[in-house]
């Protein structure tokens, strides 16, 4: 970090004895995270409150310190992250979204009728607008599995909250057992079946 504001730490270090070397490397660390904290104070990327994606690491921002940045995972966890890996890091905020696109598949098993398979759209659709500040895009029967013939729904979440993206699924689901229970429709899962010839 420090290189590409026009600091060479190399020619720093070259010009210290062995004993300060590592004192040169410790102040760099901790300049890098300064500097970091600094970005981070005007470039804001994300605030208290937020909820951001770092990798594969997700959470509600809670503290940004000097030094290093504390996220509340949606397990309960506390995690810390150093200000300077946070700014060399790709971060995703959820908080800045103004919708959220979700796209969700389902399977139904074979045995289920071609009229039956041509409502299922229609089916979703109506879960889709029903569960509240949610748009319908499209629902289409997408392919045929090893067990299921799978569809593929797309839907938007007008909030970029991600609770009251949970809490739109939630609803999305419930009225699709619901409805598919009602109209004997079965959604698919992992079976196979074995074939046994008898000997004569």
């Amino acid at each position: 970090f420090l290189d590409n504001i026009g600091i060479k730490i190399s020619a720093v270090i070259a010009g210290l004895g062995i004993g300060g070397i590592a004192i040169a490397l410790a102040a760099q660390a901790v300049l890098g995270d300064l500097f970091s904290y600094f970005s981070i104070f005007f470039d804001r990327p994300f605030e208290v409150g937020d909820f951001i994606i770092i990798g594969e690491f997700m959470g509600t921002v809670e503290y940004i310190g000097m030094k290093t940045t504390r996220i509340r995972s949606l397990g309960g966890e506390q995690m810390i992250f150093s200000n300077s890996d946070l700014t060399n890091s790709r971060v995703k905020n959820y908080k800045r979204m103004t919708q959220r696109r979700v796209v969700f598949k389902l399977g139904v098993t074979y045995q289920t009728s071609v009229e039956k398979l041509k409502i299922i759209p229609d089916i979703v659709k109506k879960a889709v607008e029903d569960a509240g500040n949610t748009v319908f895009d499209r629902s289409h029967f997408l392919s045929f599995g090893d067990f299921s013939l799978n569809f593929e729904s797309v839907y938007y979440v007008k909030s970029g909250d991600y609770n009251q993206y949970m809490d739109a699924q939630q609803k999305i689901n419930l009225a699709l057992k619901k409805e598919f229970e009602e109209r004997m429709i079965d959604f698919a899962y992992p079976t196979q079946l074995v074939y046994i010839s008898k000997e004569k």
